[in-house]
Order: C-alpha cells, then sequence, then structure tokens
C-alpha cells in the first residue's frame, strides 16, 4: 500500500487542514485512494516556534484527530513528523533530531526559496554527516528555478540524502518534474496536500502518472525506498 510522506492533515496547527472536520474529510480522500499510511509533518520555523512549544502543540492535534479518527471508524496510521524549514546554523543545531519522524532519524527538509550557497551547503552535510540523519528535502522541484548557479544545488543533490516530489507536480509541470525525477533515480511520493480545495490528497494520481512514464518498477522503488527511510 502507498504511503503519503508529506501532508498537512493535522487540525488547527498550521496553514493545512483547519480543523477536524476537514482533516477527517482529508483521511476519506486518503482512504479512496488506498493510503493507509500518512506521514503527519507540519511545519516547524525555528524563527516562530520552539520545539517543545512545537511539540505540545502537534501532540494536541494528533489526539483530537485520533479521538475524531477513532469515532468515525478511520484506520489509517499516522506518523507524527515536521516539516522543518531551514534555518541559518540548522546543521549544528542539537534539538533538531527531536523533530525528526518519530522513531527514526528521518528528516523532512525544506530548503530556502532563494539561490543557495555555500553556508546552506555546509548545513545540509552536516546535518547528513555529522548529525547522522536521513535528511529527505522536501520537493524538490520547487527550488529549482531558484537555483541560476547549479555548483550548489549539483553539490546538496551529490550528498547521501533523498528526495521528495509533490504527486501534483507530475499533473501540471510534467516536463520538470519528469527531468527531475529521471536524475534522481529514486524519489519519495508525497501529496503535500493541506485542504480538500486548492491543495487536496492526490497521491494515486500522480503514481498512475509516473507507472505511464516510467513503468511499475520506478514506482516500486520508489515504495521502498518510503517505507526504507521510515524503519
Amino acid at each position: 500500500m502507498p504511503i503519503d510522506f508529506h501532508t498537512h492533515i493535522l487540525p488547527g496547527i498550521d496553514d493545512g487542514s483547519r480543523n477536524v472536520e476537514m482533516s477527517l474529510r482529508m483521511l476519506a480522500a486518503q482512504r479512496e485512494q488506498q493510503v493507509d499510511e500518512i506521514v503527519a509533518t507540519p511545519h516547524f520555523y525555528a524563527q516562530k516556534d520552539s520545539v517543545e512549544e512545537f511539540l505540545l502543540r502537534r501532540q494536541r492535534s494528533y489526539e483530537k484527530l485520533k479521538t475524531a479518527m477513532e469515532e468515525n471508524g478511520f484506520d489509517q496510521k499516522l506518523y507524527l513528523a515536521a516539516e522543518v524549514y531551514y534555518f541559518q546554523g540548522i546543521g549544528s543545531a542539537g534539538m533538531i533530531p527531536k523533530l525528526c519522524v518519530e522513531g527514526t532519524q528521518t528528516l523532512l527538509l525544506e530548503m530556502p526559496f532563494a539561490q543557495w550557497d555555500s553556508a546552506i551547503y555546509a548545513d545540509v552535510e552536516k546535518l547528513v554527516r555529522h548529525q547522522k540523519l536521513k535528511v529527505v528535502l522536501a520537493h524538490i522541484e520547487r527550488y529549482y528555478e531558484f537555483q541560476k548557479k547549479k555548483e550548489i544545488w549539483d553539490a546538496v543533490m551529490e550528498l547521501p540524502l533523498y528526495r521528495q516530489m509533490n504527486a501534483g507536480v507530475f499533473l501540471k509541470k510534467r516536463h520538470k518534474a519528469f527531468q527531475l525525477a529521471k536524475e534522481a533515480t529514486t524519489i519519495i511520493l508525497g501529496s503535500d496536500c493541506h485542504n480538500m480545495d486548492t491543495r487536496h490528497p492526490n497521491l494515486a494520481e500522480g503514481r498512475i502518472v509516473l507507472v505511464k512514464k516510467f513503468g511499475e518498477a520506478f514506482l516500486q522503488k520508489t515504495d521502498r525506498l518510503t517505507r526504507e527511510v521510515l524503519q
């Protein structure tokens, strides 16, 4: 069964689901697409929040949703995690492992929407090599247009990390998305769903397009890799 690795399905914690009712609708859409495992990745911004406060708010949101899931017969498995936005010095920040997918050393990292530089590269390298984290770069397709100078992009992509792409990009900006997926050879797939309107759960749609383009073996590799980073 597919795993949605990137979602904003927890209620009332970020710019994703506004309330429990919306979260249940999103879960219903996921269930229709046979998505039984979902990684909840609310945004974390170090400039706005402390790790302790964030984890407390995330737990409260999760408990509300979990109760509603049980009352309404939803049995999907939720993994608690975060989408951590890059900040200067993140590579040496001791609290970062607390934001990994619970029970793992896997971190979903949102990179700057600007030209990357050597300091950004150094931070990501420290996360990978010094903190020994499995770093998953969130929606890599969204940064590419900002990288006018590709040297740092290339250097980051050569690090032993993982690349996540949003299912929706394969439904719209296909050419560039296919190119990035092909260069990566293996990706992690997520819907990055936020609501039921403009950014709804669409993992199944993206998977269909990927199979048509690259074949079933590509998708099987994606599923194996996703499960690997959750272990």
